[in-house]
C-alpha cells in the first residue's frame, strides 16, 4: 500500500498520508508522495484546491525518528519537509486534522492556507524535547498566526495547543466533531472550488504574499542558528532516547 494516497474529483485533490501504523510519521517515501501529489494539483486545470490529511485518526506525528537515526533524508531539496513546507502550492491547500498534528506534522498543517480540525485534535512543536528545533517553518510561521507570547510558549515548552484554543487564536478555521475533519474540509473545499479557478489561485498567491507566508531569505537564514542543533550529539541522543522509550541524557554538545 502506498504511503500517500490521492483522490481527484470535483475540482478537489485529497492527499492522505497513509502510515497509520507509524502515526503517519514522515519518511522519504511520504515526502516524495506528497510532492508528487502537489505537482498533480498544480498541473491539472480541473483541480482548484487541495486537502491534506492523515489516515487512521492521526494527522501526522512529524518526522520518522527511526528513519532520521538511519540517516534517511526526509526533506526534499527546494521543497522542504514532507515535500511541502518550503514550497506550498500556488493553489489553496486545506489541512484536515484528526488527532495529533505534531512536530513536522504541525508544520505541514501550518504550510496549508486553511485548517479544519476535529475538536479533540492537538497541535504541537515539541522538537526541543528531543534536542531539535521546529526548522520546517514552524518557528517562522507560528508567530505570524498566534500572539507572540503564545507562539513562544509552544516553541520553548513543547506543550500542545488544543483545537479549541487554536480556533480562538485563528490557527484553525473550522472545528468539527471527532472523525469529521475530512468531511468538514471537503465542505469548505467545495465552496472554494465553485469559484473561478484562476481567481482562486491568484487570490491565494496575493494574500499569502501579503504576509510573506513563505520567505526564502528567512528559511535560509534560520539555518545559521539551527544547523548546529541538528548536527549535535544531543539531536542524536533525543532521537535514540525516543526510540528506546527513556528520558534523554543531554550533554549540551
Amino acid at each position: 500500500m502506498s504511503a500517500v494516497l490521492t483522490e481527484f474529483a470535483d475540482g478537489v485533490a485529497v492527499i492522505t498520508i497513509n502510515r497509520p501504523e507509524a502515526k503517519n510519521a514522515v519518511n522519504r517515501e511520504v515526502s516524495e508522495g506528497i510532492a508528487a501529489a502537489i505537482d498533480e494539483l498544480e498541473g491539472r486545470d480541473d483541480l482548484t484546491i487541495g486537502i491534506i490529511t492523515g489516515a487512521g485518526g492521526t494527522f501526522c506525528a512529524g518526522m520518522d525518528l527511526k528513519a532520521f537515526t538511519r540517516g534517511e533524508k526526509v526533506s526534499l531539496d527546494g521543497r522542504g519537509f514532507g515535500g511541502l513546507t518550503e514550497a506550498p502550492p500556488s493553489k489553496p491547500l486545506i489541512a484536515a486534522v484528526e488527532g495529533w498534528a505534531l512536530a513536522g506534522g504541525c508544520e505541514l498543517a501550518l504550510s496549508a492556507d486553511l485548517v479544519v480540525a476535529a475538536s479533540d485534535s492537538k497541535f504541537g512543536i515539541p522538537e526541543v524535547r528531543r534536542g531539535l528545533a521546529a526548522a520546517a517553518g514552524g518557528l517562522l510561521r507560528l508567530p505570524k498566526i498566534l500572539p507572540y507570547q503564545v507562539a513562544m510558549e509552544l516553541a520553548l515548552t513543547g506543550d500542545p495547543l488544543t483545537a479549541e484554543r487554536a480556533h480562538q487564536f485563528g490557527l484553525v478555521n473550522r472545528v468539527t466533531e471527532p472523525g469529521e475533519a475530512l468531511a468538514g474540509a471537503r465542505e469548505l473545499a467545495a465552496v472554494i472550488a465553485a469559484n473561478g479557478p484562476l481567481a482562486v489561485r491568484a487570490t491565494k498567491q496575493v494574500t499569502s504574499m501579503a504576509i510573506r507566508y513563505t520567505d526564502p531569505e528567512l528559511i535560509k537564514k534560520q539555518w545559521d542558528y539551527l544547523a548546529p542543533v541538528f548536527s549535535s550529539d544531543d539531536a542524536r541522543e533525543g532521537a535514540i532516547a525516543f526510540a528506546e522509550k527513556r528520558a534523554p541524557r543531554w550533554t549540551g554538545k
